[in-house]
């Protein structure tokens, strides 16, 4: 799809459904203004549930690209076709995590967004968090702006774990707070984007900014393992 294709029909979503979605979660907004409104910008954030990611595009006032597992537009029937037209009408990127090249492919393709000049909505803990609390991110956030000198802009979705328990099933109406914190950028650590410290320690700041907008408890350990266990 073009660029003006997909502005078209994030338009026609906004229109659409926006009134709708508003009516179900009445998002409020904080902090929108940090979000720079020219060149390339990382979204990071946390992520408690499928939901996230329907409302986060529609609180921003910029086009969000992010990635999103392949089953959301490989669906059959109605309901597939559905799925497919919404995910990729707000930005969604399919990519096939669960591969031995799924990182890289989704790296890369963050690369390119970022390299356009746009926005990049990445979830650095990697996985939905299996118990509301906030997990260990996975150091992709870090690589991304180190390799491409976009700042970071943190943000937490609050609440839209109480509205769709466990992620699934047809979520409940109520409130969601989106809250997103100051721009951080990372310029004093320029071609250090190998250095595996370096990544960790961005990567960390990141989080930390997260659990301070969010509320959460913070766990060290990666929300996989959590889930595995």
């Amino acid at each position: 799809m073009t660029p003006e294709g997909l502005l078209s029909r994030l338009a026609l979503i906004k229109a659409v459904l926006g009134p709708i979605l508003r009516l179900m979660f009445r998002p409020r907004v904080e902090g929108a203004e940090n979000i720079p409104g020219t060149g390339p910008v990382i979204l990071a954030g946390n992520h408690l549930t499928f939901i996230d990611s329907m409302i986060l595009p529609l609180v921003t006032n910029r086009p969000v690209f992010f990635i999103g597992k392949d089953e959301y537009v490989t669906g059959k029937g109605l309901k597939g076709r559905l799925m497919a037209w919404f995910f990729t009408g707000v930005g969604m990127i399919p990519v096939d995590r669960d591969g031995g090249r799924g990182g890289v492919a989704a790296l890369m393709t963050g690369r390119r967004i970022l390299d356009d000049g746009k926005v990049f909505g990445i979830y650095p803990e990697g996985t939905r968090s299996p118990d509301g609390r906030l997990y260990r991110g996975r150091t992709g956030i870090a690589r991304l702006t180190l390799m491409t000198g976009a700042p970071v802009v943190p943000f937490a979705m609050i609440g839209t774990d109480k509205l769709q328990p466990g992620g699934k099933g047809v979520p409940r109406p109520g409130k969601v707070t989106v809250r997103f914190g100051e721009a951080m950028e990372f310029s004093r650590y320029d071609g250090m984007d190998r250095d595996r410290y370096v990544l960790r320690a961005v990567t960390d700041s990141v989080m930390t900014e997260v659990m301070l907008l969010s509320g959460q408890e913070y766990v060290d350990m990666y929300a996989t393992k959590a889930k595995a266990a």
